[in-house]
């Protein structure tokens, strides 16, 4: 790939004075490359072996293009320690300051890695800060993966605020031997023409492909020249068409909103919910004792054990039948209760107690904390990924509230991610068949292969 990249170079410009660098982590890989620098004349020693993201041989240098085709979904749990140690002591003074990936696939460290060696760029000064451009190749991961606040997230967010992504380009599948899935081109670049400023372009080249005469392993197809020339076509002319789309950068943000919805609970003395609060860990815990020295253990455990027949008497008093709508309510029947009986009960122990009694019902009462506001019920907490231009407050009003009334937006958990759902712009829907048409195709095949079967049997008898 290094060899053919800068043999396409020079033949676009003779004149241009090429220095190649290359790092890779394969021996044979690694020979290979090096024998064909070698071969064309250039300078071997800059072709280095060994792990990029962990002994980079070109550190503190910057080029102006760089390529790569990292391997898919590699875990890098084995060499994660001097990863997430350059992240923590150099945040972004590093290479991985944006964060870095889940351990299942370090994809985006390749990344990370080169745009860290991209040349400064300053229009005014272009032999001094000519700026860069990035080629590299990703399976589908790294489009998606990751939720708001994560990894991968918020990986593309540093990218895309920094508008360095300028095209995504989808290459038909089986292109590679040992894989055939498909696979994105992402070109990225601090040095973008004005009309591409803040936008981002998605191409689908998924259909510009020659299928081989001789599969090779996974790989059925190829590019040919012209495919090339018709996928650089429409890079260049960055127009709006059925293979491109145009986005503004905030086209792939969302606000990610947790939506909590009140804790409703009923209580009720029965035997069966009496009998499952003595053998909870907060009931049998009020007869055991931390102490050591006696007689002051015993006396604590003793008085443990008054306290917990004294609960017990207090449920039983307050009737099997009667049902508690109202948390409050029932909290304050059993302090009385027990008040009644020559007992305390501390206000810990007393929720503890309340809480083991509990039925969620959404018949029941707004459970209220202290401040008199509503509980949430983690069992009915639910998220909702919000378009970043869309009022947040607006679409909740219209695609929450209607069909979750009681609801709300704990805003202290509103996150900001990051997303390219790339098969979802260019998705075409297909119209279904006429239902009688299909009902009768499913029919007279049904029948034919019942013939088929009778024909079979028939001829087993026979």
């Amino acid at each position: 790939m290094l060899s053919i990249a800068a043999q396409h170079v020079a033949e676009m410009n003779e004149t241009a004075r090429l220095e190649v660098f290359g790092q890779e982590l394969n021996p044979q890989t690694y020979a290979v490359a090096k024998s064909d620098i070698m071969i064309k004349g250039e300078r071997q020693e800059r072709i280095y072996l060994g792990n990029t993201l962990t002994d980079d041989k070109t550190a503190g240098k910057h080029f102006d293009y760089m390529l790569c085709n990292p391997p898919f979904g590699v875990n890098w749990k084995k060499y994660a320690a001097p990863i997430l140690e350059e992240a923590e002591r150099k945040g972004y003074q590093g290479r991985f300051g944006a964060g870095t990936p889940r351990v299942s696939d370090g994809s985006f460290l390749f990344l990370q890695h080169m745009i860290s060696k991209m040349q400064p760029y300053d229009p005014n000064d272009p032999v001094n800060a000519p700026g860069t451009r990035i080629g590299i190749v990703f399976n589908g991961s790294p489009l998606f993966t990751g939720g708001a606040g994560q990894g991968e997230s918020e990986i593309r967010r540093w990218i895309l605020e920094n508008d360095w992504l300028e095209a995504i380009i989808a290459l038909p599948d089986q292109m590679f031997y040992n894989t055939g899935i498909l696979t994105y081109v992402w070109v990225l670049s601090n040095r973008k023409e004005r009309r591409r400023k803040s936008k981002v372009q998605l191409i689908d080249a998924t259909n510009y492909f020659q299928r081989m005469r001789k599969p090779l392993g996974e790989k059925r197809k190829e590019l040919t020249e012209a495919n090339i020339a018709d996928i650089t076509r429409i890079y260049g002319a960055f127009q709006e068409t059925e293979e491109s789309k145009i986005f503004d950068t905030e086209d792939f943000a969302y606000h990610e909103v947790t939506v909590e919805r009140p804790l409703r609970l009923s209580f009720q003395a029965t035997p069966e919910a009496i009998k499952a609060l003595q053998e909870t860990k907060t009931f049998t815990a009020l007869a055991t004792s931390r102490k050591k020295a006696e007689p002051a253990r015993s006396q604590a455990i003793e008085a443990g054990k008054r306290l917990q027949d004294v609960i017990i008497k207090t449920l039983q008093g307050l009737g099997s039948e009667q049902v508690f709508l109202n948390r409050d309510e029932f909290t304050n029947a059993v302090r009385e209760g027990v008040k009644e009986r020559g007992q305390k009960i501390s206000i810990t122990v007393l929720r503890k107690i309340v809480a083991e009694l509990g039925v969620k019902n959404p018949d029941a009462d707004i459970c209220l904390d202290a401040k008199g506001n509503p509980e949430p019920d983690s069992d009915l907490r639910d998220s909702e990924q919000i378009p970043f231009r869309e009022d947040v407050e607006a679409y909740f009003q219209r695609e929450v509230i209607p069909y979750a009334p009681d609801a709300w937006i704990d805003h202290s958990k509103t996150k900001i991610g990051y997303e390219i759902p790339f098969t979802r712009y260019f998705y075409k829907y297909e119209e279904l068949g006429d239902p009688i048409e299909t009902l009768t195709e499913i029919q007279a095949l049904s029948a034919s292969i019942q013939a088929d079967i009778a024909k079979l049997f028939s001829e087993q008898v026979g």
